[in-house]
């Protein structure tokens, strides 16, 4: 799995001119999910997300994580981020899993998310043509990836 977080003073989703989730101040998760990828992955970028002390702390030092300032998780599922460009302009993305396996995973990652922050994630709308918007806090943009643990 591979991830794009941004933190965020605020994100929202729209599908069909209508908005679907919206957050405050938190992160936007972008994650892309590969064929291999199962439950440890998720586990290790759960962990790893709600433990990212990326928000200022009273002294404006990155010190506080999503627990500690209250923040909120907008996850949106990119497969894109998955993207293969070696071999000409065109991007590959035999690397992404096949749509029914990523949703089921991609569904789990939130309701993990959502049970390690004792709150409901945000959440787009898997497969579906969505407008983010979002305003970027710093910006502080952190890329995860649970194969390599870094």
């Amino acid at each position: 799995m591979i991830a794009v977080i941004q933190r965020v003073s605020s994100a929202k989703v729209v599908v069909d001119n209508q908005t679907i989730s919206e957050i405050e101040k938190g992160m936007v998760v972008l994650v892309g999910i590969a064929q291999e990828d199962n439950m440890s992955d998720i586990e290790w970028l759960s962990k790893k997300i709600i433990g990212l002390r990326i928000f200022a702390d009273d002294e404006n030092k990155m010190n506080e994580n999503l627990e500690t300032c209250q923040g909120e998780i907008l996850l949106i599922s990119q497969f894109t981020l998955l993207a293969s460009t070696k071999k000409g302009n065109r991007p590959s993305f035999v690397n992404a899993a096949k749509p029914e396996i990523a949703k089921q995973l991609y569904e789990t990652l939130g309701v993990t998310l959502g049970k390690a922050l004792s709150k409901n994630i945000k959440m787009g709308i898997f497969g579906a043509d969505m407008k983010v918007s979002l305003t970027n806090d710093g910006p502080v943009t952190i890329l995860l990836d649970s194969k390599n643990q870094q």
